[in-house]
């Protein structure tokens, strides 16, 4: 006899991870206040791997999602909690520039395989997901070595396999 695995669903995944969302909103208000509205806006860069992390998570406990995809999904956490990095992490910001740019290129190899709404149940951020997708992409192509970009898609094509 076998058990089934049941996966939960966009709302059962958000109310498990409510600390997430009251922190977020706590520290995105209290930048806001402290720093100004347009300086403010900080807290958006600085929340985009937690929000994709947190993502990530919710997607790969949702019945909606391919287990193809989820084992997309799952190389990409991995990457992102392994202690090995291209960039290693105690290098002040730049060392998780490796984990945001390999984050936003295996979701949105993902993301154009799943359903929309099943990334927008799922989404923490304040902005579309896909536009902030776009945007990290297009500048880490104008501004990263071309090495490193290299080296990262080499990761991610390892994961489609």
């Amino acid at each position: 006899m076998s058990e089934e695995i049941v996966f939960e669903n966009g709302e059962q995944i958000k109310k498990r991870f409510q600390f997430y969302e009251r922190l977020r909103k706590k520290f995105s208000k209290y930048s806001h206040a402290k720093l100004g509205e347009d300086k403010g806006k900080i807290t958006e860069y600085l929340f985009a791997i937690p929000d994709f992390f947190m993502l990530l998570l919710r997607l790969s406990m949702e019945k909606r999602v391919a287990t193809k995809q989820k084992l997309m999904i799952g190389g990409i956490i991995a990457y992102v909690i392994s202690p090995i990095d291209l960039i290693p992490d105690f290098i002040p910001l730049f060392g998780y520039v490796d984990d945001l740019v390999l984050i936003v290129y295996g979701l949105n190899i993902v993301l154009n395989e799943i359903d929309h709404n099943i990334v927008l149940d799922n989404w923490s951020g304040e902005e579309d997901v896909l536009e902030l997708i776009s945007r990290i992409t297009a500048v880490s192509e104008e501004f990263l070595d071309k090495n490193l970009l290299k080296k990262i898609r080499n990761i991610i094509n390892k994961m489609k396999r």
